[in-house]
């Protein structure tokens, strides 16, 4: 066979294309994740900055940092390329936009804005907070590994994650700090913020188990209703987004800790059964 035949079947050619197919199939993942970190990136600087709209400008770029976070997973497993360069390289995007953004986010909006009291000294108010966003931010870091290790929850395939997602538990802070804006000003709402954010913190690194919604068939087709109940969706966000993504935050975070006092009371009811 000549050289030109053989280029005429695509031998050396296809090869080469498809080697550029593939360079440009893993770019597009990698894409978005470095988008991911960008808006972290961003949320950190609108945050120092410290303005009432540069901080609702940092927690709406967490917000699309969570978008691009799940676009990233789905479009790499739709396209066959997961890595391990981009799971690794995802993880540390997520340190950036999960971990020290929101940590940092909330700092500033629930502490370091206290008006000074005769009552209290507001300094070890702040150390207590420095303290408060240094343990989410580890328990993120935290979670980050464990996943990277273990995966998703044993037994339920890609169904249930372990502990509260890190996107999830940036979205409580980033939710809550959109839908208030004005920043704490009251020592006791302070107080009751920081045990939030320690929650928050707590439930990433707990082993109450989370639905991740990989399972759902999203590339089969579907009834024209769950595209209405999408669109539906999508334009209540953008109308009242305040409000929407306030109740989704919170439904999530409390949907986990729900199921898992179920589970451990059907434990307790069958280990322990009603004596007749």
């Amino acid at each position: 066979m000549s050289d030109f035949e053989q280029h005429e079947l695509g031998f050396p050619g296809t090869r080469r294309a498809n080697l550029k197919l593939r360079r440009g199939i893993y770019l597009l993942p990698s894409s978005l994740t470095v988008a991911n970190m960008l808006c972290g990136f961003y949320a950190v600087m609108a945050t120092l900055k410290g303005g009432g709209t540069d901080i609702d400008n940092a927690a709406k770029a967490i917000g699309l940092a969570i978008l691009f976070d799940s676009f990233d997973g789905f479009v790499a497993r739709a396209t066959g390329t997961s890595s391990e360069f981009g799971k690794q390289f995802d993880s540390l995007a997520d340190m950036v936009s999960f971990g020290i953004a929101p940590a940092a986010l909330a700092f500033t909006w629930g502490v370091r804005g206290l008006a000074e009291t005769d009552f209290l000294d507001i300094r070890r108010l702040h150390e207590i907070g420095w303290w408060v966003v240094l343990s989410f931010v580890i328990c993120c870091a935290w979670r980050l590994a464990r996943f990277n290790i273990q995966g998703m929850a044993p037994g339920t395939g890609s169904k249930y994650f372990v502990g509260l997602p890190c996107p999830a538990a940036a979205g409580l802070i980033a939710a809550t700090v959109h839908a208030i804006k004005s920043p704490i000003e009251d020592w006791r709402w302070s107080i009751f913020w920081m045990l939030v954010v320690i929650a928050d913190a707590a439930l990433m690194s707990s082993t109450v188990r989370y639905r991740s919604f990989k399972d759902l068939p999203m590339a089969a087709r579907q009834r024209s209703v769950f595209v209405i109940v999408i669109g539906l969706l999508v334009w209540l966000i953008v109308a009242y987004s305040e409000v929407v993504l306030m109740v989704i935050a919170t439904a999530f975070v409390a949907s986990g800790l729900t199921l898992h006092l179920v589970r451990v009371l059907r434990h307790y009811l069958v280990s322990h059964p009603a004596k007749t």
